[in-house]
């Protein structure tokens, strides 16, 4: 009843194309109605249903519309927090950063995750949360370091509002592990990384008190063809998750990435969002009142005729709308196809008159504009939008918002380079602040203007991040941002290190001699190899009457966060790479003691138990799968590496105008 209320006609009358594939394009035709069909029924009577029972009884909804049988813009937008999902960990290559052999690959790049905040942001909801952590290496063995990149990847995606998966209840008189949740990764306090967390959940609150600032402020909106994909996949009910959509949208995807990766940030729109968008000042202006430079339809074959009908109004009101390698050549649909298709070539044939698509041709159509095209990189220089340096020049990810004083970056440095150069911001103010979210620094950046646009001078390391705030008016009140140049030598900390655990399961008592900065699985104690705890690392050195602005305590390869005292003084926690720390202010000529709480992972003790036959796992639910979803224990691992692992410095830096 439901299908053909919809779509107008039984689908029981058709059971042969729909089921046999008898007539090809019919059954495409009819398979597509029924994909349609369920999508809509799906978020008419559930997922809006339920927003409504939710806003009924004062309370919000949370959802996660991948995996889902519809169109995931719509599903998504139908909730008051449309929520994303990490399932794996993601390789950028940072510098320093371990690798661990038991990992799986990132299901959802950058193209998966912006489904959530693409609604979010165009049905104008001000959050987009994620499932974040989800199997990026195996139980017992993700360090906060391997989170902070793919949490990274989340904030410039559009999430500001995270939460992990996950944290499991456990009672406090639980035998450890305690209780623990099937899938990985554990983020509660019967983890060892749960000492060493709080810089960590630091951060993203810095990172999130932005995200959540003001509106977004991406470049432009893409179609999702979503006909086309409910037209070409095989068999009938088709959901969309995440461990699939390469195989389902493999040109969608090189779309974003190739967009993306050209220096613009897109929001994805569907059909129904087309038909409530309006334009204003030359811009397109989605239901949810977020602006946009232009709307890119990329090489869709079908698109029903109110969808284009609808673009070429916008068009004639002052948008600028793109096509790219081709124009929409058919409608979707079975029923009325003759009708259809003639409305259809009726508003196909307002479309500029264009003999190829290779070369990039821009066409006035009222006042707005048609640009067509095959090169992504021509076609949107086509529109005046200037592509982003951050990303051209220098290889950062970012995500630009607006906000009543000027505009705001979330900027990371997902990549095995560093970075020190000076970049144009797309922005019309005239003058910078940076914070940095690792540790709450804030100072106005060196900056200057060339050729009318703002350009900053940027200093990241591969694998940091930074806060960029623009404003139109004078910051000469704001301190200086510091930009350290570090001197040709440093002093080695390669002896007198002294070794003693402030925890530790199972206990080892005492104090050792182990010269060298190295692992404490090297001791010759039999615990060291199989223990979960923090071992405080101390040594006693002269410092030499040097003349520099500041000092850079260089941790080098550490296993895996630890937390540093100077004199007796908190000199910070340090829990991803590069793993360095100021510590200019606390050191003093003459005779300094510095320690080092350096805190490891789980994975050695578990093992071990295993290797005991200690019946550590009490749960339901899958009771602990591995990585891959099979049954199985740990007692094969080699030990991980716990602690210092050499090569510590004092860096000598001066801090130049």
């Amino acid at each position: 009843e439901e299908f053909e209320r919809r779509r107008g006609y039984k689908l029981e009358e058709h059971f042969p194309e729909f089921l046999d594939a008898s007539r090809p394009e019919a059954t495409r035709r009819i398979v597509s109605d029924y994909r349609e069909t369920v999508s809509e029924m799906l978020i008419d009577n559930f997922t809006t249903q339920w927003t409504k029972w939710a806003h009924k009884h004062g309370s919000t909804t949370r959802n996660q519309a991948h995996g889902s049988p519809a169109n995931l813009i719509d599903t998504y937008a139908s909730v008051d927090i449309p929520e994303c999902e990490g399932f794996g960990l993601t390789d950028f290559h940072i510098k320093g950063l371990r690798k661990d052999s038991l990992t799986r690959p990132n299901f959802s790049d950058i193209s998966m995750l912006k489904y959530a905040s693409s609604a979010a942001h165009i049905a104008g909801k001000p959050y987009t949360s994620s499932e974040t952590f989800t199997w990026l290496t195996e139980h017992f063995r993700t360090s906060l370091s391997q989170c902070k990149p793919d949490m990274d990847l989340m904030f410039v995606s559009g999430v500001n509002h995270m939460f992990f998966h996950g944290t499991p209840y456990s009672p406090q008189d639980a035998a450890w592990p305690g209780w623990l949740f099937y899938a990985s990764i554990n983020m509660s306090p019967t983890n060892s990384i749960w000492r060493d967390a709080p810089a960590f959940f630091e951060y993203i609150t810095r990172c999130q008190s932005f995200l959540q600032m003001g509106q977004p402020d991406n470049d432009f909106l893409v179609y999702l063809p979503i006909y086309d994909l409910w037209d070409e996949l095989p068999g009938r009910l088709v959901s969309f998750d995440i461990h699939k959509m390469d195989r389902y949208a493999p040109k969608f995807i090189k779309t974003i990435q190739t967009i993306i990766a050209g220096g613009y940030d897109v929001d994805y729109i569907s059909d129904a969002f087309i038909k409530t968008t309006r334009c204003a000042d030359n811009q397109l202006v989605t239901s949810g009142g977020t602006h946009y430079k232009a709307l890119i339809v990329p090489a869709a074959r079908l698109m029903p005729a109110a969808t284009l009908k609808k673009l070429v109004e916008l068009a004639r009101q002052g948008a600028t709308v793109i096509f790219v390698e081709q124009y929409p050549e058919d409608t979707p649909g079975y029923n009325r196809l003759k009708q259809n298709r003639a409305a259809f070539i009726n508003i196909a044939g307002q479309l500029p008159d264009v003999d190829s698509f290779t070369h990039t041709q821009t066409f006035t159509l009222g006042k707005g504009r048609i640009i067509v095209g095959s090169d992504y990189q021509q076609v949107l220089a086509q529109t005046g939008t200037a592509a982003e340096e951050l990303k051209t020049r220098c290889g950062l990810q970012f995500i630009r918002r607006s906000n009543p004083e000027g505009h705001h970056y979330f900027v990371s440095c997902l990549q095995n380079k560093d970075i020190d150069e000076w970049v144009t911001l797309n922005v019309p103010e005239t003058t910078a602040m940076f914070f940095n979210p690792m540790n709450g620094e804030r100072g106005k950046a060196q900056s200057r203007i060339e050729n009318g646009k703002l350009q900053v001078r940027l200093q990241l390391k591969s694998g940091e991040s930074l806060i960029i705030q623009t404003f139109d008016k004078s910051l000469d009140e704001e301190p200086a941002w510091n930009y350290p140049e570090e001197q040709t030598y440093s002093l080695s900390l390669d002896h007198g290190w002294k070794l003693e655990f402030v925890e530790s399961a199972p206990a080892i008592n005492g104090q050792f001699d182990i010269d060298s900065p190295t692992s404490w699985t090297e001791l010759e104690q039999p615990e060291a190899k199989v223990n979960m705890g923090t071992g405080r690392y101390s040594i006693e050195i002269n410092m030499p009457a040097m003349e520099a602005d500041d000092w850079i305590l260089d941790l080098g390869d550490v296993r895996e966060s630890a937390r540093v005292r100077i004199n007796g003084n908190d000199a910070g926690t340090v829990w991803a790479v590069p793993f360095r720390l100021k510590v200019g202010k606390w050191l003093k000529p003459g005779k300094n003691r510095i320690e080092v709480e350096v805190t490891n992972l789980p994975a050695n003790r578990i093992a071990d138990m295993d290797r005991k036959h200690v019946e550590w796992r009490i749960f339901k639910d899958i009771n602990m799968a591995k990585l891959n979803y099979v049954k199985g224990d740990y007692k094969n691992w080699d030990t991980m590496p716990s602690g210092l692992n050499g090569n510590i410095r004092l860096i000598p830096v001066s801090y130049k105008e």
